[in-house]
C-alpha cells in the first residue's frame, strides 16, 4: 500500500475499513481512498489516491484472515471504524503504530540483503520513505503528470482545486492507465487475459474474485504465485459456468 498508494506511514496507520469499503465490496479496482485532512493532523488538504490490484489482492486475504481469526488473534468483526492495518500483538483490534511499520520494513530490507544487518552508524540510503519515493518516480516514468502525482501523494499543489474538481473517476482513470505495479510486467499475464475474456461475456471478474475471498474459509497468507493460481481457477470455473 505504501508503494502503490504513495502513503505516508503516519497516514497509513490511521486508515480505517471505511476508506476502502465501497470499492472493495463492489469489486472495483483500483480502489479509491479519500484521505481526510484530519488524518494528516490538518497539515494538508483532503486528497484522493488509489491502490492497484496487487495491494487489493493481499488486502482481501488479510482482512479475511482477520475475520476468521488466527492462533494469536480471535475472529474479528470488521466494521467501518476498524483499523485497516491492525496491531498483531494485541488481541484487541487497535491500529498498528508507525514504529512497528518502520521496524517491519527495516527487517525486510535486512532479510533481502538490501541494507547491512548491523548499524554502521551512518544513515541508511534505503528507508521506509524510499517506498513512497517509488510511487513518485514510477508514476513519473509511466507518464503521469507531476501535479497529479503530487496530489495523490497528499502534497499541496497550485492546481489542487482544479484536480479536485475533475472528480474521482477522472483520477482513477489516470491511475489505472499508468499501470503502476510492483511486480514487473513483461507480458500480459494469463489472469489478465482471462479477465478480458470474462468481461467480453458480460461478467465482472473482480466481483467474482471478491466473492471468492469473502466466502472462502480458513484464509491464510500465501505467495503471489499461489494467489494467481487460485484466481485462475476461480475465473475458469465462472467462465465454464457461463459457457
Amino acid at each position: 500500500m505504501l508503494a502503490l498508494g504513495g502513503f505516508r506511514t503516519g497516514t497509513l496507520v490511521k486508515l480505517q475499513y471505511r476508506h476502502v469499503k465501497l470499492d472493495l465490496e463492489r469489486g472495483i479496482t483500483p480502489i479509491h481512498i479519500h484521505v481526510e485532512a484530519e488524518i494528516t493532523k490538518g497539515k494538508y488538504h483532503d486528497y484522493d489516491t488509489f491502490i492497484g490490484q496487487e495491494a487489493t489482492d493481499y488486502l482481501k486475504i488479510y482482512l479475511n484472515m482477520r475475520r476468521q481469526g488466527t492462533e494469536k488473534i480471535p475472529p474479528e468483526n470488521i466494521n467501518d471504524e476498524t483499523p485497516l492495518i491492525r496491531n498483531q500483538q494485541s488481541k484487541r483490534p487497535i491500529p498498528v503504530t508507525t514504529q512497528a511499520i518502520h521496524k517491519l520494513i527495516h527487517d525486510l530490507y535486512v532479510q533481502a540483503a538490501l541494507i547491512p544487518a548491523k548499524s554502521t552508524g551512518k544513515r541508511y540510503d534505503l528507508r521506509v520513505h524510499s517506498i513512497r519515493k517509488f510511487f513518485r518516480t514510477q508514476q513519473a516514468a509511466l507518464g503521469v503528470q507531476t501535479d497529479y502525482i503530487e496530489y495523490m501523494m497528499g502534497h499541496t499543489v497550485s492546481t489542487y482545486h482544479d484536480i479536485e474538481m475533475k472528480g474521482v473517476e477522472y483520477l482513477r482513470g489516470i491511475y489505472s492507465a499508468s499501470g503502476l505495479s510492483i511486480k514487473p510486467k513483461t507480458r500480459v499475464s494469463k489472469i489478465d487475459a482471462l479477465k478480458e475474456i470474462i468481461r467480453a461475456w458480460g461478467l465482472n471478474p473482480d466481483e467474482i474474485l471478491t466473492k471468492d475471498e469473502l466466502t472462502r474459509p480458513n484464509a491464510t497468507i500465501i505467495s503471489r504465485d499461489q494467489l494467481e493460481e487460485r484466481q485462475l481457477h476461480q475465473l475458469g470455473v465462472a467462465l465454464k459456468q457461463e459457457l
